[in-house]
C-alpha cells in the first residue's frame, strides 16, 4: 500500500456519492483513495434501479454514449391500489436526441464497475475487499482511515465518509449517531428475467425504452411504504419496502411482504413467465433533514446515504449522493489550493449544498418522515375511497350522477368525519409544503 504522505483524500465507499467525490478530486490533481468493502464496486450496493442523468452528467460529460443503462425511462406511472384495483396516473413523453436522459434504469454490478474504471482513468486508486473499520482522528482532526488489511492504517489530508445508510464511520467521527429503526426503511427487491420484447409488449414500449411503477396503498398492508415495478432490458427490478420499526411491529417478513406484492392481480399479469435471478435487501435512510449528521468537520466530509440524503418521495437518492458527492470534491480542491483543510474551508460544502437543490429539497420535506410514521393509514384510506369514487361513476346502473356523488359523499363521511378530512389535508399540506 502507498505511503500515508501520497494521498490528499481517502473516500470510502465506491457508490454514486463515493465515487463522484473521488473522480472530482481526481481530476483536480488530488491524489486519491478509494476503498470499496465489495469484490468489486456494485456487489454490495442496491438500490430500486433508476438514476437521474443530469447529476451524473455533471460529473462525467455525454455518459450516455459509454455507461452500461438498461432503458431510458419515456413512461412514469403511479398506482394507488386497494386489495383488487388501483387508481393509476403517469406521464409518458418522447425521448429527445441530445443530451443526457432525465432518467434511466440501471443495474448496479454493471454501472458501479463502469463508474468506478472512470475514476480509475482519472487517477483515483481503488481498493476492492477492504473494509474501513475507524477513523484515524489526532486531538480534534480526523488524519486518516485504519483498514482490516494487515499495516492497514492509511493517512490523508482528508476523508470522505460515503459507507452507506446508518454509517458507523459518521458515528466513529464524532458527527452523528446511530439511527432507530423509524428512521430506517428496509427494501426488499427482486430481479426478474423476462425476454425484452416481452416487457416492451407489456409495458406498450419501444425498444430500448423502459417504463417505471411506484405503487402505493394496500401492498404495504398498513405499514409506511410502497413497492415499485422497473424495466431493465431483460429483466424488471421488482421491490417493496416499509419502516424497520413496523416490521417489528407487524412481525410482517420482508419476503412475505414482497411475495403478497407480486401475487396482487394488478402486478402479477406483468410479471407471468418471469424466472427470478437474485433477490437482494437493503437498509435506507429515511429520517431526512432532521437526522443529518454534521456534513463536515476537520479533515472530513460526509455524502449519500451515510448524510441521510435521501429524498424517498420523489425516489431520488443517486442523484443527490452524486451531486453532493462533486460539490465535496469540489470543495476538497478549494482546500487543496489554499491548503487548509480545517472545518473553516470545509464549511463551503454546506455552502454548495446550501444553494442546490439538494438541501433545499431535504428541508422542503423535514416533516414528511414524521407523518408517514404516524400516520401510516392515509396511504391506505385515501387509495381505497378514491378508487371507491370512481368505481362508483364508472359504474352505469341506472342511478343519476347526482345520485351517485351523493352516494360517493355518504361513503366519504361515515369513513372519514369531515373535520378528519380537513386535519389530514392540512397535514399533508404542511409536510409538503
Amino acid at each position: 500500500m502507498p505511503s500515508e504522505e501520497e494521498f490528499d483524500a481517502i473516500v470510502v465507499g465506491a457508490g454514486p456519492g463515493g465515487v463522484s467525490a473521488a473522480l472530482t478530486m481526481a481530476r483536480g490533481g488530488l491524489s486519491v483513495v478509494l476503498f470499496e468493502r465489495g469484490e468489486r464496486p456494485g456487489v454490495k450496493n442496491v438500490m430500486g434501479g433508476v438514476m437521474y442523468g443530469r447529476m451524473l452528467a455533471d460529473v462525467v460529460p455525454e455518459f450516455w454514449k459509454t455507461a452500461p443503462m438498461e432503458r431510458v425511462v419515456v413512461d412514469e406511472r403511479l398506482w394507488l391500489v386497494t386489495a383488487e384495483s388501483a387508481v393509476t396516473a403517469g406521464h409518458k413523453h418522447v425521448p429527445h436526441d441530445a443530451g443526457p436522459p432525465n432518467a434511466f434504469t440501471v443495474l448496479r454490478v454493471p454501472f458501479d464497475g463502469w463508474f468506478a474504471q472512470q475514476a480509475e482513468a482519472a487517477g483515483v486508486l481503488l481498493i476492492s475487499g477492504t473494509t474501513v473499520e475507524d477513523v484515524l482522528v489526532e486531538g480534534d482532526r480526523v488524519v486518516g482511515v485504519r483498514t482490516g488489511r494487515e499495516d492497514g492504517d492509511l493517512r490523508a489530508r482528508l476523508v470522505v465518509i460515503a459507507d452507506g445508510a446508518n454509517s458507523f464511520l459518521v458515528q466513529k467521527a464524532g458527527l452523528g449517531r446511530s439511527l432507530e429503526p423509524n428512521e430506517m426503511a428496509l427494501v426488499v427487491k427482486e430481479i426478474i428475467a423476462l425476454a425484452p420484447e416481452v416487457i416492451e409488449e407489456r409495458f406498450t414500449l419501444d425498444p430500448g425504452m423502459g417504463a417505471t411503477i411506484e405503487v402505493y396503498g394496500a401492498v404495504t398492508r398498513g405499514m409506511a411504504g410502497y413497492g415499485f415495478i422497473y424495466t431493465n432490458r431483460g429483466s424488471l427490478s421488482v421491490g417493496i419496502g416499509a419502516l424497520i420499526s413496523q416490521f417489528m411491529a407487524t412481525r410482517i417478513t420482508p419476503w412475505d411482504l414482497l411475495e403478497s406484492f407480486k401475487a396482487h392481480p394488478m402486478v402479477a399479469p406483468l410479471l407471468r413467465g418471469g424466472v427470478v435471478r437474485e433477490y437482494l435487501a437493503h437498509a435506507i435512510p429515511e429520517g431526512g433533514f432532521r437526522t443529518m449528521p454534521r456534513l463536515f468537520d476537520d479533515g472530513v466530509m460526509v455524502v449519500g446515504d451515510a448524510a441521510m440524503m435521501v429524498n424517498n418521495l420523489h425516489r431520488e437518492g443517486s442523484n443527490l449522493a452524486m451531486a453532493a458527492g462533486r460539490m465535496a470534491g469540489e470543495t476538497a480542491i478549494q482546500a487543496k489550493r489554499i491548503g487548509d483543510w480545517s472545518a473553516r474551508t470545509l464549511a463551503q460544502y454546506r455552502e454548495l449544498l446550501e444553494a442546490s437543490f439538494v438541501l433545499q429539497d431535504l428541508r422542503k420535506y423535514a416533516r414528511l418522515p414524521d407523518l408517514v410514521e404516524r400516520r401510516p393509514d392515509l396511504l391506505h384510506l385515501y387509495p381505497e375511497l378514491l378508487s371507491e369514487a370512481i368505481h362508483e361513476m364508472l359504474t352505469v346502473d341506472g342511478a343519476s350522477k347526482r345520485e351517485k356523488q351523493h352516494r360517493i359523499l355518504r361513503r366519504l363521511l361515515d369513513r372519514r368525519p369531515w373535520w378528519r378530512i380537513l386535519h389530514d389535508a392540512y397535514e399533508g399540506w404542511r409536510a409538503m409544503k
